[in-house]
């Protein structure tokens, strides 16, 4: 038999049910709050752009002629939501600049009542012994999914450079999928996410192993310092890729594989901005009529690629030998990332001096 039914509430119901005694958010099996501010501005964020959040899940009982409601799972959100609503804290303006610095009560009147009429969606249990609620809220926390390193950042970090990962990593996951550079099975896991991070990390830093990627999390958590003029970058650096390879024509050459890709980014990022790590005397500046050549380059790299790794007894020119190795192999190390980068530099730039 159901003893759940499924709803949704306002925010301002909450706020009637808690300034009434009618809300009970600390029962016994409940995780504690633990949330930091930042993490409470990025939950306020969501709400105020309108975005969904995860249900909430009660149970109501009737104490008395009043309805009690027992917060089974999402106390968290909803402590969260009250908070701001108190003025407890404001919105950082990591996650909104327009509205970053300002309490609910110094929002404009037509936010602050969006925010109220934003919905809630709601499981409530009806008349449960506390054993079955003990039983339902393990449940919950049994279905969980171990994280990837990924995802741990992202749980973790809220700042800026979580932010503009976030962000890019959504502006151009079409790009990567349709390149087949990831697949959308590995987006689900944040793989766009991951990769965003890791070019970026070279943008703003230098060309170096993916180990090591929290630091950056940690250093841009609360200042972006660089991190604008790094977004510029990217996109300058992503656009000249996409008029060098249309997604579906990426997908058809070596460069689609991640470790290649990283190469592509950063040699073509080398070429238009110089990046630390890579040798200054192979650079060569690039610009819009270049891009004709560089996919001539490109290609024909890739198909040597092709040819020297499916030919074992093909006899391999020394610098495509070291290429095709660190491709092979230790394909994030420094010393990868570097050799790789190197040597399509170095291609690029005796091309381009012809």
């Amino acid at each position: 038999m159901k003893n759940f039914d499924t709803r949704t509430y306002n925010i301002s119901d909450f706020i009637e049910w808690s300034d009434n005694g009618l809300l009970e958010l600390s029962p016994d099996f409940q995780r504690r709050s633990v949330w930091t501010e930042k993490a409470k501005s990025y939950l306020v964020d969501t709400i105020l752009r309108c975005k969904p959040i995860p249900k909430i899940l009660i149970t109501q009982n009737l104490q008395g002629a009043k309805n009690v409601r027992v917060v089974v799972d999402g106390q968290q959100r909803l402590r969260t939501i009250l908070g701001f609503y108190n003025g407890d804290f404001k919105i950082s303006r990591v996650h909104n600049k327009d509205f970053g610095g300002r309490t609910f009560d110094e929002l404009p009147e037509e936010v602050q009542n969006e925010f109220l009429k934003y919905e809630l969606g709601v499981d409530i249990l009806f008349d449960l012994p506390y054993e079955d609620i003990l039983d339902i809220f393990a449940r919950i926390n049994s279905y969980t999914v171990k994280l990837k390193p990924q995802e741990i950042l992202n749980a973790r970090y809220v700042g800026y450079f979580k932010q503009i990962v976030f962000g890019y990593g959504l502006k151009y996951v079409k790009y990567y999928i349709d390149g087949s550079v990831l697949t959308r099975a590995n987006v689900t896991r944040m793989a766009e996410a991951e990769l965003t991070a890791d070019l970026f990390v070279a943008l703003i830093d230098t060309v170096r192993t993916n180990k090591g990627i929290e630091n950056y999390y940690k250093k841009y958590e609360e200042e972006e310092d660089s991190l604008p003029e790094a977004a510029q970058m990217f996109d300058k650096t992503m656009s000249y890729i996409g008029s060098i390879y249309p997604p579906l024509e990426l997908a058809n050459t070596n460069w689609k594989r991640p470790q290649l890709f990283y190469t592509l980014f950063t040699s073509i990022a080398h070429c238009l901005y110089g990046l630390n790590g890579l040798n200054k005397d192979s650079r060569i500046k690039i610009n819009e009529k270049s891009i004709g050549k560089l996919r001539v380059i490109l290609d024909e790299i890739s198909l040597k690629f092709d040819e020297y790794t499916e030919d074992k007894d093909a006899e391999i020119p020394t610098g495509y030998k070291d290429f095709i190795n660190y491709s092979r192999r230790g394909t994030t190390d420094t010393a990868a990332r570097t050799s790789r980068a190197n040597f399509l530099c170095k291609k690029i730039q005796n091309s381009l001096s012809e």
